[in-house]
């Protein structure tokens, strides 16, 4: 356990997207260099005055790539560290540095929060290494080497903690980025497959009537332009959204009273809707659903209903549920049994996301029948 625990750490890549230097880091390094000075001038105590108090303001700039450089600067800053050690233990002399030098704790926080699973390991070994020759010279007893340590620690613990968080929250961001592509593409497959399957259906009925109407082939040609005008304006809303910094400009989700305009009598297959007067008022998502459902249902028929000549869209309410049944009485294409394709995906994903349930397959009478349930109360 423990071993796979260092080999997962060790293969730990960086934090993603490390923040550059802003005016808060020139500050901070200007506050520590003027606050070093002042130390070293007017403490008594210090030990090799000049040096101590050169090398305390020469390392406050390391500070600054703190981020972009975590184990370059835990080296040089816990190193210079332990060269003052060792030359405390050589001299004979008390620890030289400035108690001004504490910053370096900084350092073990940047290491920990922005470096990868090996920097982390090899800084930590060198901060050790550092502290425990550093405490040396001034011959203290347990309890100032545990509290010691204890800092290191926790500033060690503060930067893993902030990184945890940090991943959290990309891979949250990650999963609802990833929740909303799938948005996208189920509508996009529903306003593409809906239009451009209304588009071939027209095209064929305006290909038959040509050489005996030629009036009416032109008839139906306006109708697949304004189609295809329609297809183009609603595909223009929805890829509006991965654009970014594009207006919104959304309009209104189609829902329930909209299937009416999905009725029609000419060119064959008929398509007859039938609502409740007395509908209730829906949770948006359930409204929106229902259509999408009820064409995509549709389409299917047109696409796939061999000789249909009727599609029927039901809708029925009671018990706080919602029913929504299309049904055609076209031949049953076998692939149509196997291959359910996208469409049938779509719609079971939006039904169970409202917790409703689904069926799709051949109806007992003939023909192909999808039946959709869904709460009219949605739980948050």
């Amino acid at each position: 356990m423990t071993t796979n625990a260092l080999r997962s750490l060790w293969a730990e890549p960086r934090a993603t997207d490390p923040p550059g230097r802003v005016s808060r880091d020139w500050v901070l390094v200007g506050a520590l260099m003027v606050t070093a000075l002042l130390e070293g001038v007017l403490r008594d105590d210090v030990a090799w005055r000049p040096f101590a108090t050169i090398v305390a303001v020469g390392l406050a700039p390391v500070l600054l790539w703190r981020r972009t450089h975590p184990l370059a600067c835990v080296v040089v800053g816990f190193g210079t560290a332990m060269a003052l050690g060792l030359a405390s233990l050589l001299s004979g002399a008390p620890s030289v540095g400035l108690d001004t030098m504490i910053y370096l704790l900084a350092l073990v926080y940047a290491l920990v929060r922005w470096g990868s699973g090996r920097e982390i390991v090899i800084g930590l070994a060198v901060v050790a290494v550092a502290a425990g020759i550093g405490m040396v010279p001034d011959h203290i007893g347990p309890t100032e080497i545990f509290g010691g340590f204890a800092i290191l620690t926790a500033a060690a613990a503060g930067g893993a903690a902030f990184r945890y968080r940090a991943e959290s929250r990309r891979r949250e961001l990650d999963q609802i980025r990833g929740q909303e592509r799938v948005g996208l593409a189920r509508e996009l497959h529903d306003i593409v497959a809906h239009h451009v399957s209304a588009i071939a259906v027209q095209a064929q009925a305006g290909r038959a009537m040509a050489g005996q109407r030629p009036e009416a082939a032109l008839e139906v040609l306006a109708a697949i332009e304004g189609e295809a005008s329609r297809t183009l304006a609603e595909m223009r809303a929805t890829v509006r959204v991965l654009r970014d910094g594009a207006p919104a400009g959304y309009a209104p989700q189609p829902g329930v009273a909209d299937l009416v305009s999905l009725a029609r009598r000419a060119p064959v297959p008929v398509v007859d809707v039938e609502l409740p007067d007395d509908l209730d008022e829906l949770p948006l998502q359930v409204d929106a659903a229902v259509y999408r459902l009820a064409q995509e249902a549709l389409t299917n028929a047109l696409r796939h209903a061999s000789n249909a000549s009727r599609v029927e869209i039901r809708v029925v309410e009671g018990a706080g549920r919602l029913q929504l049944r299309v049904t055609d009485d076209g031949q049953i294409d076998p692939a149509r049994s196997v291959n359910h394709g996208f469409g049938l995906l779509g719609m079971t994903e939006r039904v169970q996301l409202l917790g409703g349930t689904l069926r799709a397959g051949p109806a007992p009478g003939g023909g192909w029948a999808v039946d959709a349930e869904l709460p009219t109360k949605v739980r948050r």
